[in-house]
């Protein structure tokens, strides 16, 4: 089965690929929405606003049953019907049920995504009642025949030709693919459904349990058409949607406009309370509480924070995955980061499996929840049950738990690689090409040679001659250092002698265990962890150096999430994670010593590029611009700068790298564009990606960490 959907879900990412229109319109779309967010929300706290709706929303989660019998109480008191549907199934009968109980032939409904979740529009036709979308977007993908490509857009990935292709087979003339036009032809053909409809059902974005009263937040009229014209109203709506008070709904009303679209405040914030006159007598309000999976998904310990939700989409709108290859792909009926974590409840593991492993990990989409989710993290644990669910495959089970946990076999299987690749290295210290079924793997970048000497083997002879340094620092590497760039650990110990830092290497440091983590098995992450807790705090040092941000995070947050109920070794983790840093963080941080390198280096263009897990996971990006920039360069900054690169680790090796590919061919145009002759970063991977994208294409820009940069200014001194 899963061979199966893998293949399909394969053939679905090749089919956006080969789509160029389809990424240039998501990435004018992302581009334009930055722009417009960050104008919207000038003034105003964006972090203390989401921490409010984080808080307000958890409270609701632990408090669920109580704010829902507050809001059932309140809006049967109001006049309106409430009924708690335990599943899509049961949600569907109910609505389906009251369609014909009305005899109702038309239902007219505004966007509601719960109803996509529970596939409404089928129900109700199979029960005889013809449901027609009134949103501009929905009515579009309801005449194409196909789902929402985005929760607040959902024909965000039409074009106007399709469009007008689509409305002259509905009106039986030619329709010209002019916008204006295009919008005034639906308005003609849509509205005489708001009189004929017997029944309007809607969604909610709040339901407000002090008042038992829904509010709606939309930025077309047709919502509150559907709700009021028709003689019955049903509003479906996920329980996750309750806030506690009139202020609280505020706060998501605040928040909810400038994350979703970059607006100040939509076009129209419909607050309806029991049901209202109407011209034939008092209208219906049927109000149908979603479950779903919702309280599964309340009592999950590890994904729980995703109910707190508002529904905004904007982690579709920063994904790069999502800008590759869409939300036809890159989701189910949910879309982006969030709809990983809501497949998997809603809509079962199955559906969600192929879309948690398209997930690239770059966090984006942290940064710009609302309500302060780590999307990244639940989907990490989301793989961690799949692979349980489903199994690793006899390969990497091999890897991990048999090669990686054993120090030993596993270095000395690196080391039997750099004799291997000679080869197909040829002396270079670049892998241009592969042969046979590994050439895909250089066929749009080149790939760094394992180094004959890893750092591990060298560092003792790094001479070091410090009287009386002003810190220990043990140095962690992490693989791709170790093994791949040894020369950067050398320039590491340049840098820290030259601040007098002493520096040392544990040699019973392994892999940090992400690739472990990021592949779901999440147990031989937990031995990596103990492995590298008790290798890096042995010599007791003051701080612990890093070269590469992902181990960064794996130092600072993995091993203490792993081990945080192992009383044997959580205050263990904790000590590591608190003097863990980042090797330009710590200069610029801890050392404040950006000075020292005033003017030292030979003046270039530099560029820098962001690597995902130093600014949305360490904190860290301001710091290394300030050392370039001291140091002499000239830094000029790319568009896009932290926009993922597309590595990923094995998400550009062997899981999807087709998708990492056009990644990051958007990454080299932008630095290309630049104007700069070097692009700067701190992350080993990034290199490994960028380096090898701009040597294949033969670009005449270098590609070199922070640390080497700096090192370089130290040796041109002397």
């Amino acid at each position: 089965m899963s061979k199966q959907r893998s293949k399909q879900y394969r053939a679905r990412i090749d089919h956006a690929l080969a789509t160029p229109k389809l990424q240039q319109a998501l990435h004018q779309f992302g581009d334009a929405y930055l722009l417009a967010r960050e104008k919207a929300f000038s003034g105003y706290d964006f972090e203390a606003m989401r921490q409010e709706i984080a808080a307000m929303k958890d409270r609701v989660r632990e408090n669920l049953d109580l704010y829902l019998d507050e809001f059932i109480t309140n809006a049967e008191a109001a006049g309106a019907t409430v009924y708690r549907a335990a599943t899509a199934e049961d949600a569907n009968r109910y609505i389906a049920d009251l369609a014909k109980q009305k005899g109702a032939k038309l239902a007219v409904k505004s966007k509601s995504m719960a109803s996509e979740e529970t596939h409404l529009n089928v129900a109700l036709e199979k029960a005889g009642t013809r449901p027609l979308e009134t949103d501009l977007g929905e009515w579009i993908i309801q005449l194409a025949g196909q789902r929402p490509s985005h929760m607040v857009m959902p024909a965000i990935h039409m074009f106007k030709e399709e469009v007008a292709e689509l409305f002259s087979k509905e009106t039986g003339q030619q329709e010209p693919a002019d916008i204006e036009h295009l919008v005034k032809v639906a308005r003609e053909q849509l509205r005489q459904g708001y009189f004929d409809a017997d029944i309007g059902i809607t969604g909610a974005n709040i339901a407000v349990a002090e008042t038992g009263g829904i509010a709606l937040v939309t930025n077309e009229g047709n919502a509150r058409l559907a709700s009021t014209l028709p003689q019955t109203h049903v509003a479906l709506i996920g329980i996750e949607k309750i806030v506690p008070t009139l202020e609280d709904a505020a706060k998501v009303v605040r928040i909810l406009p400038k994350n979703a679209t970059g607006q100040l405040l939509t076009s129209y914030v419909t607050w309806i309370r029991g049901a209202v006159p109407g011209s034939g007598g008092e209208k219906d309000l049927h109000i149908v509480l979603l479950d779903n999976g919702r309280s599964a998904l309340a009592a999950s310990p590890s994904c729980q924070d995703a109910l707190r939700c508002v529904r905004c989409g904007a982690c579709a709108n920063v994904c790069p995955v999502y800008q590759t290859v869409g939300g036809h792909v890159f989701g189910h009926i949910y879309i982006g980061a969030i709809g990983i974590i809501l497949t998997a409840f809603f809509h079962g593991l199955d559906n969600a499996a192929e879309i948690v492993r398209a997930c690239i990990g770059c966090r984006s989409c942290v940064t710009v929840c609302p309500s302060n989710i780590d999307l990244e993290e639940i989907i990490l644990g989301l793989r961690e049950t799949i692979g349980e669910e489903e199994g690793l495959g006899a390969g990497k089970t091999l890897v991990f738990r048999k090669v990686m946990r054993n120090r030993k076999l596993f270095h000395s299987l690196l080391r039997a690689d750099s004799l291997l690749q000679k080869p197909v290295t040829r002396g270079e210290r670049s892998i241009r090409h592969l042969p046979l079924f590994f050439s895909g793997l250089t066929e749009w970048r080149t790939l760094p040679a394992v180094a004959e000497k890893p750092v591990r083997d060298i560092f003792d002879k790094i001479p070091q001659r410090l009287e009386t340094p002003r810190y220990k620092v043990g140095f962690f590497g992490g693989c791709a250092n170790d093994f791949l760039y040894p020369e950067l650990g050398e320039d590491l110990v340049t840098v820290m002698n030259h601040l007098n830092v002493q520096v040392s290497y544990a040699k019973e440091q392994n892999c940090c265990g992400v690739p472990a983590l990021y592949s779901g098995d999440k147990e031989t992450a937990i031995e990596l962890a103990k492995q590298n807790i008790d290798a890096m705090l042995a010599d007791d040092p003051d701080f612990v150096l890093t070269t590469c941000p992902t181990c960064t995070m794996a130092l600072q947050r993995d091993f203490v999430e792993h081990l945080k109920d192992n009383p044997a070794w959580a205050a263990k983790a904790e000590r590591l994670a608190e003097i863990t840093v980042d090797a330009a963080g710590f200069i610029a941080n801890q050392l404040g010593a950006a000075d020292v390198f005033k003017g030292l280096a030979e003046q270039r263009k530099v560029t820098y590029h962001d690597s995902c897990h130093l600014k949305r996971g360490a904190g860290v990006w301001e710091e290394p611009r300030r050392l370039i920039a001291t140091s002499g360069h000239e830094l000029v900054e790319m568009a896009h700068a932290d926009r993922c690169c597309g590595f990923g680790g094995s998400y550009s090796l062997t899981s999807h790298p087709d998708i990492a590919k056009r990644i990051l061919g958007d990454k080299l145009q932008d630095v290309v564009a630049s104007g700069a002759d070097c692009v700067a970063m701190d992350c080993p991977g990034c290199m490994m990606q960028i380096r090898g994208g701009l040597e294949k294409q033969e670009m005449n820009v270098e590609a070199r960490h922070t640390i080497e940069l700096l090192a370089d200014a130290l040796k041109r001194k002397s």
